[in-house]
Parts: C-alpha cells; structure tokens; sequence
C-alpha cells in the first residue's frame, strides 16, 4: 500500500518558530507564530488532546469566534477538546503569538484551576491570572528583541509555576504519559489493572484531575495522531490501520465526530510549512521515559505491564525536546523556518 506523500498546493497560513534547545519545563511545549499575511488568518479549530495557551506578542491579537456567535480577543486559553465538531474558527490579521501546549497534567499548577473546569471551552488570561499579571507578561513578550528571548521568558515564568503549583496523583499522570505514548492505542481496564485500581476509581480520579473521562482521552489522542498523518498526506486506509482503528469506517466517524469535516477534507489542510510529514507525538508528557505504573498508594503494590514490543516500554521516546507542534488545527510538523 504506498505512503506516498501528497503534494500541497495551498499556501501556508503560519510562519512558525520552534526553541532552538529541548524545553525546560515537563509537561510543556512552545512554538512562535507569525501569520504569512496578506489575507486575515480564518480557518477551522479542532480539538487537540492538551491545553493551549495563546499569547499575544505585540498589539494586534489572535481571536477565537466560538460556534455560539460569542468572540474571545487577546491573551486566551482553550481546554481540553475545544473545538469538538469543527464549529470554532480562527481569526487574526498581523499577528504574532507564542503558542503554550499544556499537558493536563499540569494544567492546574500553571493556569490556578484544573483542567475539568475548562473542558472544551475557552477563556480570556486575564481571567486566570488576573489583568495584572496577564499584561505584564503580555509587555514583556511584545518588548523581547526574538523568539528565542520570548521562549526563555515564558520557560521561567512556567518553571516558577510548576514549581509552585499543586502536583496531581502520580498514578494519573503516569497513566497520562502512557496513552500519549502509546498514541491513543491502550484499552483503559489495562491501565486500571496495572495501576491496581478498580476501572470506577480510575475513572472518577481521571475526569476529577485530567478534566475528561480516561476513554475519552484515549479517543483524544488516537484522532489526533490519525488527523496529524491525514494532514500529512497518507492515505486513508494506511492511518486506520495504523492508528488503530478496526476499518476506515471507525475513522471517518471519529474524524467527522471531532472536525466536523470528512478525512479527505482534513487531509487536504496546509496551514504551516512541513520539511518532514512524518508523525511526530507532539502532546507534551512529563517524562519522555516511563515503564512500570507507579506503586498504587490506595491498593497495594501494582501488578507491572505486560511485555511487549516497541519502544514505550522504557526506551527513549519523543519528548519535549523533539516536539514539532502547531497551531490548534494544524496537523503538520513544522520547519525551523
């Protein structure tokens, strides 16, 4: 079956800029934004499996129109699984912004509430962090002579928070790391059995920390990956199989379900440069290593994973260091540029 890669031949609609070192602060990835122009940014927001944090740089702002007709403008933050169905849009005009991706798993110690309290929505900074705060750092960035300034400003402003902030159970964020490296292919009684939990306690723990139901983000993370190879050109049946879904149907649903849109029309998306269209696990995990679930501190000793193949077992994986990520519904990796 071939893989060739498609040929794009919609203009991209993002510069974009990635740390020029492996990020700093676990469980966080950053990218800078420069719309190419001369057309005003206006293009379709899909759901991604983190938290994103959107910072304006200078005075023009990004905007976000939610499918209720109400528009947000500056400084905004979007929850976990925004943009489900498709009906959100981006806008912007001149704009230059630093793009903050947030595992849930420390969510709550940077934003000051966890991620179930922002699930599928989307807020202005200032109401997390207060106007002052939120405009400090907004001079701050807009006054940074280059990106490489702006992404060591916001990595100390975050390391401070992260230090700071309240840390969630150690079992969950393992079970986290888990599905995201496992891409959404991981059956959710093996993470509760490996935890040594009931699937009931697994599941309120989870949506009560994480902000969504542990299925859920299963589902999360598999689109995602299946959206970002779509956008990179493979073929339909190729990502099904690859991404674990039981035929090209599955897809589909699950495609139209989070885009609103069908799989050829995701696959023919082109909103950044791209250098290399493979996949590239782009959601941010707290440790590019993990293994054995961690000693439940509720049921006694875990049971460890069974032995399989491939890398996730305690090998190296992409970590923070090797993300290329994008814009909300960008599914590309994107160049240094």
């Amino acid at each position: 079956m071939s893989t060739a890669v498609r040929q794009r031949v919609v203009a991209p609609v993002w510069q974009v800029t990635r740390p020029a070192r492996p990020g700093r602060v676990p469980g966080v990835v950053l990218a800078g934004f420069r719309d190419r122009g001369p057309a005003p940014v206006d293009h379709r927001l899909d759901p991604h499996p983190v938290l994103t944090l959107a910072l304006a740089c200078g005075e023009a702002a990004l905007g976000i129109d939610e499918p209720t007709g109400r528009q947000h403008r500056g400084s905004l933050v979007t929850g976990l699984g925004f943009g489900v169905g498709g009906a959100a849009r981006v806008r912007a005009a001149n704009v230059e912004w630093m793009q903050v991706r947030l595992s849930p798993a420390v969510a709550r110690a940077v934003l000051g509430v966890g991620p179930a309290e922002l699930e599928s929505s989307v807020v202005a900074l200032d109401d997390l962090w207060g106007e002052r705060r939120a405009a400090r750092l907004r001079e701050q960035l807009a006054q940074a002579a280059s990106w490489e300034e702006r992404f060591a400003l916001v990595e100390a402003f975050l390391s401070r928070l992260t230090a700071a902030g309240p840390a969630i159970e150690p079992e969950l964020a393992w079970a986290w790391d888990r599905i995201v490296a496992e891409h959404g292919q991981v059956r959710v009684e093996e993470l509760a059995d490996e935890l040594g939990w009931s699937r009931k306690r697994l599941w309120s723990r989870f949506h009560a920390q994480l902000g969504l139901p542990p299925k859920r983000a299963v589902r999360l993370v598999r689109f995602d990956r299946a959206a970002t190879r779509l956008a990179g050109g493979q073929e339909v049946a190729r990502v099904a199989a690859d991404c674990g879904y039981a035929d090209q149907s599955h897809l589909h649903r699950d495609v139209v379900a989070f885009t609103g849109v069908t799989p050829a029309t995701v696959a023919g998306q082109s909103l950044v440069t791209t250098a290399d269209m493979a996949w590239v696990d782009h959601v941010p995990r707290l440790s590019a290593r993990w293994g054995s679930a961690p000693a439940s501190r509720f049921d006694g000793p875990h049971r460890p994973p069974p032995a399989t193949g491939g890398d996730a077992r305690g090998g190296r994986v992409p970590g923070q260091g090797t993300d290329h990520h994008a814009l909300f519904s960008s599914r590309h990796r994107v160049s240094d540029a």
